[in-house]
């Protein structure tokens, strides 16, 4: 399939820039050869450019070809126009990362929930509270309400490795569109409980209303991070007439 091929491209050739086999300020190799050495169309491969210019990891130069943009941030970076998971982006920035499950049960979804997440009124969910440590400190806090008719058979030891991935290559799920908030708030009791927040006494607050292909919203989750430990990356380029 074109599409499973693209994905593959995009992400060997994210690879090669975040491990500066391609360094900051290079060239890429022309479409020419990177088509011969993924055995795929230039449109294929026009794609995964696409996918990392519109990440802010490259920028196609007319008459030149395409320059990396891409350079290490030293704090936890999540991109802003992607999907991507803490795994994800743990493994992109080469940091460790553990997670575990403080709370996991399946509700039913009342007024009071509905008004928070969206979901409508007698849905079947699954609630987890999930502690993030990353370079073996207590980081963020993620609150997730994921739709259990998408996410069945969704288990804590799951939940402890990628849900995501669970989703994507257990399930055959496509996840497509994520619409996001972020806010700062004051810790909560939570927060100070599970979180190594060295003295903040705020959180910054990311919430995400995430949809599968189907147009499904299958996913709401809160994820509260350690202030000095936050870091939010989008891309934009200037219109010109």
């Amino acid at each position: 399939m074109p599409g499973v091929k693209y994905d593959k491209i995009y992400k060997e050739l994210r690879r090669r820039i975040e491990e500066e086999e391609y360094g900051f300020q290079e060239l890429l190799p022309s479409e020419k050869v990177l088509t011969e050495q993924f055995g795929s169309s230039r449109n294929t491969v026009r794609r995964a450019i696409g996918q990392l210019a519109a990440e802010g990891c490259v920028q196609s130069i007319h008459g030149k070809g395409v320059r990396v943009i891409y350079q290490r941030e030293n704090q936890a970076e999540f991109v802003l126009g992607g999907i991507e998971s803490l795994k994800e982006a743990a493994r992109r920035i080469h940091m460790d990362y553990t997670t575990k499950v403080i709370c996991f049960t399946e509700l039913s979804v009342d007024e009071k929930i509905s008004k928070r997440t969206s979901f409508p009124v007698g849905a079947s969910i699954y609630y987890l509270q999930r502690v993030r440590y990353v370079g073996g400190e207590a980081l963020i806090i993620d609150h997730n309400y994921l739709l259990k008719e998408v996410a069945r058979g969704l288990t804590p030891e799951i939940a402890e490795k990628s849900i995501y991935e669970y989703l994507e290559k257990e399930l055959g799920q496509t996840i497509m569109t994520t619409r996001r908030k972020m806010t700062v708030e004051k810790n909560s009791q939570l927060d100070e409980k599970y979180m190594d927040l060295k003295g903040y006494n705020c959180v910054a607050v990311v919430t995400s209303h995430t949809y599968n292909a189907e147009g499904v919203m299958f996913e709401f989750t809160q994820s509260r991070h350690r202030a000095d430990h936050f870091a939010f990356y989008d891309q934009a380029q200037r219109v010109h007439a």
